[in-house]
């Protein structure tokens, strides 16, 4: 509800939204909440990482509401692999963890927004339309998390998974091959590690690496 009671204008069209999540009776509570708002529609419902992929090219949603614990998957890397295809996704993190190496490789991935389960429904309908706007949205407690370690930039687990593959002379298809991921994603995280190490290029970033002892030659 806005401000004084009522229900948002809508104007325009509503924002179309796709849900992943595995748990039925969260993903039926988040149903309810989002038909309920008149500038709003929720346009498909996903279970896994697969769904998930193929919902999103289906629909184009303006808003993705992600569970960061898929079964099988992990819901950043099916982030990553959405934004690899489709660079200007607006996707939410929905999770129940608020630990710091989930948030900053959620935020790094290029999420949005990280949301708690806990939060209270309105604050919840609140930053769905902040990120529809154009906004990201980290709350209080979480973004406490992130400035204590601001400026860190440490790989995640993925990233340090592709550069181990790069040192030992795998192309990037063949980088997508061994982890099963898409060719796309392997170009992403590739970006990201470049960037995080300030590399000139994946061979330069083995060498950084290696150097830093993140790598073994």
């Amino acid at each position: 509800m806005a401000r004084g009671g009522f229900p948002p204008v809508v104007s325009g069209n509503p924002i179309r939204i796709l849900c992943v999540e595995d748990h039925p009776v969260f993903r039926e509570g988040l149903r309810i909440i989002l038909e309920s708002q008149p500038d709003m529609v929720l346009v498909a419902q996903a279970g896994n990482a697969v769904e998930a992929i193929a919902e999103f090219r289906r629909h184009r949603p303006d808003v993705t509401l992600m569970d960061l614990r898929l079964p099988g998957a992990d819901g950043a890397d099916v982030l990553v692999s959405i934004r690899g295809e489709f660079p200007d996704a607006r996707i939410i993190m929905l999770t129940t963890s608020d630990t710091e190496g989930e948030i900053h490789r959620a935020m790094r991935a290029g999420a949005r927004a990280y949301v708690l389960k806990s939060m209270p429904k309105d604050e919840l309908l609140a930053i769905i339309r902040s990120v529809h706007g154009g906004k990201r949205h980290v709350p209080p407690a979480v973004a406490a998390r992130l400035a204590e370690h601001l400026g860190d930039e440490d790989l995640t687990t993925r990233e340090l998974e592709v550069l181990r593959l790069i040192r030992d002379g795998y192309r990037n298809k063949q980088i997508a091959d061994q982890l099963g991921i898409a060719e796309t994603t392997v170009n992403f995280h590739i970006k990201n590690l470049v960037g995080k190490l300030r590399a000139n290029d994946r061979t330069h970033a083995v060498t950084i690496a290696v150097r830093r002892g993140l790598l073994e030659i």
